[in-house]
């Protein structure tokens, strides 16, 4: 089942989803070297890497929806795809609860800050490996002319019977 939403060949969720796992994921190990160095520095890059990726998060998030609507329901790619939709969005709640709590004094988090980072990468973690589920063993998103020697995807797409009768 092909992405609905693509640019240049590749599925746009696909291609958004690692600016929110990266800029969160930082945050979470910039909150860990300020804990160990103490130095609050760390604690301002994760406090700004925490609402840069909640909004690219929010960015991702419609490109996967309407991929995740033409999955048919009742299938377990449909139920997989909203249980990773909804841990996404909890993620991203969590984030934005943590982005609040460091609000006072962004240079010094509080534990619960932290923890609510912790919790929500975690969350992330999770939904990362149902998307991977999604992708790599559901094969949702993944073109239908897809093989180990497949053309670019910026050539003109062929027709499958065409593409079967070739020689080399």
């Amino acid at each position: 089942m092909e992405s609905r939403v693509r640019l240049l060949g590749h599925p746009v969720h696909q291609m958004l989803v690692v600016f929110p796992l990266g800029m969160l994921g930082a945050a979470a190990a910039f909150d860990v070297l300020y804990r160990v160095q103490h130095n609050p520095q760390w604690a301002l890059i994760s406090y700004w890497l925490i609402p840069a990726g909640v909004i690219m998060g929010l960015v991702a998030a419609p490109f996967g929806y309407l991929d995740w609507r033409k999955i048919p329901s009742g299938t377990r790619a449909y139920s997989i795809g909203l249980f990773h939709l909804f841990i996404n969005v909890s993620a991203l709640v969590v984030f934005a609860a943590s982005f609040l709590a460091r609000r006072a004094d962004p240079s010094a988090p509080t534990m619960l800050a932290s923890a609510l980072t912790w919790i929500a990468i975690l969350g992330s973690f999770v939904a990362a490996w149902f998307g991977g589920e999604l992708v790599d063993r559901l094969g949702v998103g993944v073109s239908a002319n897809a093989s180990l020697d497949a053309p670019s995807s910026l050539t003109t797409p062929t027709i499958p019977n065409q593409s079967a009768s070739r020689t080399r």
